[in-house]
């Protein structure tokens, strides 16, 4: 004789499965840590403030009245 199998329970475990795959998925596409955003937030800070101190001033005389 074959096994016995209880459809309620495999319904059960293929549905939880499945909701996993996906939340796997989400991680890959959506999902930072909070490390990685903060190394992107300071990398990017660092450039600004970069740029900014590589900025010219604009000279007073040539501005429109």
């Amino acid at each position: 004789m074959g096994e016995l199998v209880n459809l309620r329970q495999r319904r059960k475990r293929r549905a939880r499965e499945e909701k996993e795959q996906q939340a796997t998925e989400n991680r890959i596409r959506h999902g930072r840590t909070r490390g990685e955003r903060a190394l992107e937030e300071s990398a990017k800070a660092g450039l600004v403030a970069r740029l900014d101190g590589h900025r010219r001033e604009k000279s007073r005389d040539n501005e429109p009245e």
